[in-house]
């Protein structure tokens, strides 16, 4: 009997773990990104920001669910912009396109690597700007919830104890951030 909870646990550990391994660029960044967050924020800041629990220590495994979703919504725009600005610049000079991106013997991949090395560093760009929103958000929260907590929880707060407030506030105020606007080729 102990042997099947065994590895009933492994298997549900494995699991997870493998789906995450296997998640790609966006839940990589969405890691990293959630790393960079708490150590600006602090943990205590990142915490109230993304923990949903009694103890809010769920909040890295929330942070990084939101940021792969939204970093798989940017990547898939990223690639869509690179590619019309490939286009362009292909139908500009195709010799010179071929030579600046192509990197076989005769050129024919240079669409490819154009449009991967646009959308690489069109995401990156967004996803950076994301971030720097959200910690400019969770600071000036902080800030607020400072100066009267009470009153912020009133504001912000939208479950029945109030105690969402910090998060709901900080998703409010990254969201009012100017959005980020794609660099022209």
């Amino acid at each position: 009997m102990r042997r099947i909870i065994l590895l009933a646990a492994v298997a549900v550990i494995a699991v997870p773990a493998f789906a995450l391994a296997a998640g790609g660029s966006a839940t990589k960044s969405a890691q990293s990104q959630c790393r960079a967050e708490r150590a600006a924020m602090g943990t205590a800041v990142f915490k109230l920001t993304y923990g949903t629990n009694h103890n809010r220590s769920n909040a890295f495994g929330k942070c990084v669910s939101a940021h792969a979703k939204t970093n798989t919504k940017i990547e898939a725009t990223a690639k869509q912009n690179a590619s019309t600005q490939c286009t362009t610049e292909r139908a500009a000079d195709p010799a010179a396109f071929a030579l600046k991106y192509g990197t076989n013997k005769n050129g024919k991949n240079a669409f490819g690597k154009c449009v991967s090395q646009k959308a690489k560093a069109l995401a990156n760009a967004q996803e950076k700007s994301t971030q720097t929103a959200e910690i400019n958000a969770a600071k000036q929260c902080k800030a607020e919830r400072a100066a009267g907590p009470a009153a912020f929880a009133l504001k912000y707060g939208t479950n029945h104890n109030r105690r969402n407030a910090f998060g709901k506030c900080v998703s409010k105020l990254a969201k009012q951030q100017p959005p980020y606007v794609v660099p022209t080729p």
